[in-house]
């Protein structure tokens, strides 16, 4: 349970690391992160994971939560912020204090969202990402977006997310959606619209990448998109392919290429977009 709201944020500072702090970050940006993916991204060892995710509960800083698994047993713990968590990222951005019972209902909220299989699924994409950047000092995941912020700043798309990929000198830009493999084909289809709005109003030009749940959904899709026009870069790849390396297939080639290797166009500035400074693009 949160710690009392009467805990000064000062008594818990000097038991906050520099990666608490990423993590703290991370779930104030992304709402909920399994064992598994904070592990890969933070830490070397699990156990020593486990055990740190378990002190920064007891000073308040995390929550979490689990389900039972289907056949037995229970899913893995789910972290979020805790009170004392929304404390401290509140402010570390001028935000206004948080009640315990606003702490709790967030918790609550996130705990119960019907999309928490997606919500998680999008995070693993840029999980994976994390790690790959970790494993080979010529990447950087330069930008990690939530859908809550790219809707926030290109306002006319409603990705799952948005990056900005690096290795070396080159960097992509790109749009996430993540498919369970629930949706009509012809809905996922529709969602292009948007982003062919976007570059028609000067916005980026960056591909979207479709991450799909089976090579045979894979397959339908670009039986649906082949032939048709659009200005809109399209690239596949299914769950088990890692994103970084040559699993994506852009509609209408044959051979598939690296992320960083998709094309990418920072585009012309729009009027409602605060990334552009003077008619230059702002990463």
């Amino acid at each position: 349970m949160p710690q009392s709201r009467s805990v000064s944020l000062l008594s818990i500072y000097p038991h906050i690391t520099s990666r608490d702090r990423q993590l703290l970050q991370l779930l104030d940006d992304h709402q909920v992160l399994t064992t598994d993916q904070v592990h890969r991204m933070l830490f070397l060892a699990r156990r020593t994971c486990q055990i740190r995710l378990g002190e920064l509960t007891a000073l308040g800083l995390l929550d979490r939560f689990r389900f039972a698994r289907a056949g037995g047993g229970s899913q893995p713990w789910h972290w979020t912020l805790g009170h004392q968590g929304h404390r401290f990222q509140a402010a570390a951005h001028r935000r206004p204090e948080p009640t315990v019972r606003t702490s709790r209902q967030s918790v609550d909220r996130r705990s119960a969202n019907p999309n928490l299989t997606h919500l998680l699924m999008a995070n693993e994409f840029f999980v994976r990402l994390t790690v790959h950047a970790r494993q080979h000092p010529q990447a950087r995941l330069d930008r990690w977006w939530s859908e809550t912020m790219t809707t926030k700043q290109f306002r006319t798309i409603t990705a799952d997310g948005h990056g900005l990929w690096s290795v070396a000198d080159a960097t992509v830009g790109f749009f996430l959606e993540a498919d369970t493999g629930t949706e009509p084909l012809g809905r996922v289809v529709a969602k292009l619209d948007r982003y062919e709005q976007l570059i028609r109003r000067g916005g980026p030009r960056y591909p979207v990448l479709f991450w799909l749940s089976s090579d045979q959904r894979e397959g339908h899709l670009h039986q649906l998109l082949r032939g048709q026009r659009g200005d809109v870069p399209v690239a596949t790849a299914t769950h088990d392919a890692e994103p970084a390396e040559a699993v994506w297939l852009p509609v209408g080639d044959t051979g598939r290429v690296r992320l960083a290797g998709l094309p990418s166009d920072h585009g012309q500035p729009v009027a409602d977009n605060p990334n552009y400074d003077d008619g230059v693009f702002v990463p």
